[in-house]
């Protein structure tokens, strides 16, 4: 291995270390108690060394994110290439969706509950089609577009029920994640509920 391979290997794997950290810090403290002073002292680097790497914290929290997503996006393609049908593909996948966020609230706290020094509605890496999140927004376009050309859904507008649809699951995730101890009927009921309800909404 040559000198500019070794430098970039130690360069990638400091960039990990960092994550790493300020993962360990995000789950523990929430985004509020994540900064770039506590990272740079949970790996013994100094601020500046972390700053070579990310801007700021929100774009650590964003890079954490998009390794996070990069799991949803695997775990959506595999619960719905398993099923011929797109209709039951489509409900198995909003289910994997809240599953999923239920498992990582603080990460999910950070990417859509609390509020950015940068807007993602104005800041454009939220946009671009290559991110983990819109590839994990991308499932539901494409599954709905499945099922109204199988006539399993009605005919509707095919973005506008997407969105729709991710704001529902939205909702119960965030509200399952904000508020544990309200009384809620059984979780699982619940969740199963709401997605029938959504998708069902939809049906010719």
């Amino acid at each position: 291995m040559g000198v500019k391979e070794r430098r970039a290997r130690q360069k990638g794997l400091l960039r990990q270390e960092i994550l790493d950290a300020a993962r360990e810090i995000l789950v523990h403290e929430g985004y509020d108690g994540l900064s770039m002073r506590k990272v740079a002292e949970k790996i013994d680097y100094s601020a500046t060394a972390i700053y070579l790497h990310f801007k700021d914290r929100d774009d650590l929290v964003f890079c954490l994110c998009e390794q996070l997503f990069a799991g949803l996006v695997r775990e959506l393609a595999d619960v719905t290439s398993r099923q011929a049908d797109p209709l039951v593909a489509l409900k198995k996948g909003l289910r994997r969706y809240v599953e999923f966020g239920l498992k990582h609230p603080e990460h999910y706290q950070a990417t859509f509950m609390v509020p950015h020094s940068r807007d993602p509605e104005t800041d454009e890496r939220y946009h671009e089609p290559t991110t983990m999140s819109m590839q994990a927004f991308g499932f539901l376009p494409r599954l709905v577009g499945e099922c109204v050309k199988q006539k399993k859904l009605a005919k509707v507008d095919i973005q506008a029920a997407s969105c729709a649809l991710w704001a529902g699951i939205h909702g119960i995730t965030s509200l399952l994640i904000a508020m544990p101890n309200f009384k809620w009927a059984d979780r699982d009921t619940v969740i199963d509920q709401l997605i029938t309800m959504m998708v069902d909404g939809l049906r010719p």
